[in-house]
């Protein structure tokens, strides 16, 4: 369980190499999906276009919960790509870990805080740039002051607890997830004739119930993405 991080100097910088290959691989993976999806779309979808137009319906309701579409429809994108990409990064380590020398390579890169911590920074962070883009600084500013001017100390607070629990939240249920699962493994692995009935059981139920949770994880995500666009963005929030 206690495995260590393969790293590698480039440039004075420490970088996460098994970090770095598990993103690599949710990508293309995402990136696969939407290219078959879309390689031959019909008026009547089947099979993966059935699949992705369903995804894009279902991530169109989350943006139009939080906004109007006039001003929502443009982060649609945005959301899609997110559900796909981090409910990808959830399921990969679910199957197996792999470790190699006493260090693991694979894993769900979801269940890294560097990773989702990066993903909350951008999300907070595009924001506040959307902010400023359709309000422009001074409808930006205003908003800081409201209700009453003396809340500001409270709304810059506000931004920092949001960003450290969006990302933390992910990063907290994948990796509870991975660290059971990798504890019933190692259970089966000792296990004699008797006891590996009992042990496998408990893993087929977690694994199961870890991919509710890696979906579930997704939408929260997406959710709350679209809704602290939309408080920055909107003109009723």
């Amino acid at each position: 369980m206690h495995h260590g991080a393969p790293t590698q100097e480039f440039l004075g910088l420490t970088f996460n190499m098994a970090n770095v290959l598990m993103i690599t691989v949710a990508s293309l993976i995402v990136f696969l999906l939407a290219v078959v999806s879309t390689r031959q779309l019909a008026m009547n979808p089947t099979g993966m276009q059935n699949f992705m137009e369903w995804v894009m319906d279902f991530v169109k309701g989350i943006v139009k919960s939080n906004m109007d579409w006039k001003t929502g429809g443009r982060f649609h994108i945005l959301g899609l790509t997110l559900i796909m990409y981090i409910f990808v990064s959830n399921m990969l380590g679910l199957p197996f870990a792999i470790t190699y020398d006493g260090e693991l390579w694979w894993k769900s890169p979801t269940a890294d805080p560097a990773v989702t911590m990066t993903l909350a920074v951008m999300v907070v962070g595009l924001s506040h740039y959307y902010g400023i883009k359709m309000k422009g600084f001074g409808g930006y500013g205003k908003d800081f002051f409201k209700p009453m001017w003396f809340l500001f100390p409270l709304k810059i607070i506000e931004e920092f607890a949001n960003t450290l629990t969006l990302g933390l939240r992910l990063y907290g249920n994948i990796f509870a997830g991975e660290i059971l699962l990798t504890l019933l493994a190692g259970t089966l692995a000792m296990s004699g004739p008797g006891g590996l009935l009992a042990a496998v059981i408990p893993t087929i139920i977690w694994q199961g119930f870890s991919i509710f949770v890696g979906s579930i994880q997704s939408f929260i995500f997406v959710m709350l993405t679209m809704v602290y666009i939309s408080h920055k963005v909107s003109d009723d929030h």
